[in-house]
């Protein structure tokens, strides 16, 4: 068993393969996270370079810089290659060791296949799945440094947008991120050399427009949509259907106004 002291315990731990991947996927929720109380932490699986507009380097600023826009207390780099990102068992078992050393409650994922941008997506995808399932693992130690058994409870994934297929999921959920869309937005601004000020304009489009339609179908001004592996449980019917929103029936007129999950 490794003698190197346990990172402190991650209410929320985000993964994704390239810096500014979760800030367009969830910036705003992991900033309510943050401003809720909960340890929260960021996992780029890669540096996202090479790209014709950056380096290692700038990138690394870039995000520190969107972190502390996110209030953020802690953010990895897995140092997995970009652009041959590939789902196989080392690149399992350093995300599935990180998991052991952080032992998050929660996991998300960036989840989904996007041909069309990067299939470093995907792969990521993968491994953040098959990592979750090899942490656990036992008699198996000298595979993660020798850092002690731990399942991953709970994982979630935020779907990319952009994704090539139509997936089923099996429960869908939309967090409020209106009181933190601001951060979201100034987070990935923080990515200058990958989105110059024409290049922002569009990508500031695509997630007002994308959160903006997710937040409008809960009855929010900007949500963020993600999914589960499994159907969801729901100990209280009426507490589930209203979300945040007042469990009295409001008086609405009939045909107007929406209820979040009705």
């Amino acid at each position: 068993m490794s003698d190197a002291p346990l990172a402190e315990r991650l209410d929320v731990l985000a993964v994704a393969p390239h810096p500014d991947d979760l800030e367009i996927l969830c910036g705003g929720t992991l900033a309510k996270l943050v401003k809720q109380g909960y340890k929260v932490g960021i996992f780029d699986l890669t540096s996202g370079e090479p790209t014709p507009r950056g380096s290692v380097e700038t990138r690394q600023r870039e995000a520190e810089e969107a972190r502390q826009a996110l209030g953020v207390p802690l953010r990895v780099n897995v140092a997995l290659p970009n652009r041959v990102l590939m789902d196989c068992p080392e690149n399992r078992f350093k995300l599935a060791t990180e998991f052991r050393r952080y032992r998050p409650g929660i996991v998300i994922l960036g989840a989904g296949r996007t041909p069309a941008a990067s299939p470093d997506h995907f792969q990521g995808h993968l491994i953040g799945e098959a990592a979750r399932f090899y942490s656990q693992l036992t008699k198996w130690d000298e595979r993660f440094d020798g850092t002690a058994p731990y399942r991953v409870p709970h994982l979630v994934y935020a779907p990319f947008p952009t994704d090539a297929e139509q997936r089923s999921w099996h429960s869908t959920f939309v967090v409020d991120v209106t009181d933190t869309f601001d951060q979201k937005l100034a987070s990935i601004r923080a990515y200058r050399s990958q989105f110059d000020d024409e290049r922002f304009e569009r990508v500031k489009h695509f997630v007002t427009s994308t959160n903006g339609y997710h937040g409008f179908k809960c009855g929010y001004k900007y949500g963020e949509l993600f999914a589960l592996p499994h159907p969801v449980g729901a100990p209280d019917l009426v507490t589930l259907v209203y979300g945040s929103k007042p469990t009295t029936p409001p008086d609405v007129p009939v045909g107007q106004g929406h209820i979040p999950m009705g």
